[in-house]
């Protein structure tokens, strides 16, 4: 792989970066906030990829005005680049991630992330006033939140409205579930509530589902890490759209 393959393929990647920062691909690997990183990025590597493109072919243009000028019978100069071994060829395989990016939007985690990871579930610094309106609109980790942490003082007497990802353990325990992130997938661990009352017969693994209901005391222990896991009584529960970002990053907020 040459200067100018390796420039190509610079050229590449950050054009990918452009594609995935300016489409909601890139929440499939970090965080909205590091949108503007994810531009920053794709913008210096095809920046750095037209620069080096362009010093070599007026490098290659300068060698060739050279040749041409030079005294019959001068023997060509051979340039000092011409004894540093070339890169393996095996180097074409850094185009495969490349292609992937492009191609292929990765799922995001699901169920079986979630069951094999224990609750991120953390403290929150305060509470905001919930609106005096039913259902209450609320994140999940934030129900998560008020239920272990507040124990459902801000919860009591109220409808609640959440929506999730479809996950059910081994004993046959539905959770509603998001993945919390601090910076990309690669960090994502759940936040999950078990559903009790008016469960629909039949749930799918990793489908999503808005779920109204209100607040249980009871709370059961995460097998993998014994976190807290806060229970809501469900009332009603409807199939809704995968979201646009289907992570959640509120938690350490």
């Amino acid at each position: 792989m040459n200067r100018q393959a390796q420039a190509a393929v610079m050229f590449l990647v950050g054009v990918a970066l452009l594609h995935a920062g300016g489409t909601d691909l890139y929440l499939r690997y970090v965080k909205a906030g590091l949108q503007p990183l994810v531009l920053a990025a794709g913008a210096v590597l095809i920046v750095s990829a037209l620069a080096t493109g362009w010093y070599e072919w007026k490098r290659a243009r300068a060698r060739r005005e050279a040749t041409a000028t030079a005294p019959a019978g001068t023997p060509p100069e051979v340039p000092a680049e011409a004894h540093v071994h070339r890169e393996p060829r095996i180097s074409w395989l850094l185009v495969l991630p490349l292609l992937a990016l492009i191609l292929v939007a990765p799922p995001a985690l699901g169920s079986y992330s979630a069951l094999r990871t224990g609750t991120a579930l953390q403290q929150p610094y305060g509470y905001l006033t919930l609106p005096t309106s039913d259902p209450v609109p609320l994140n999940l980790v934030d129900y998560a939140g008020r239920a272990v942490y507040d124990h459902g003082r801000s919860l009591a007497g109220r409808q609640v409205r959440i929506a999730g990802f479809v996950a059910v353990d081994s004993s046959g325990t539905p959770y509603l579930v998001r993945m919390a992130l601090n910076c990309c997938a690669a960090d994502a661990q759940p936040v999950k509530v078990g559903l009790t009352g008016a469960i629909p017969p039949v749930l799918r693994p990793d489908a999503w589902l808005q779920v109204t209901g209100t607040y249980t005391s009871r709370q059961g222990r995460d097998p993998v890490n014994d976190g807290p896991i806060p229970f809501l009584r469900v009332t009603e529960a409807k199939p809704i759209p995968t979201p646009a970002d289907p992570y959640d990053e509120t938690w350490n907020n």
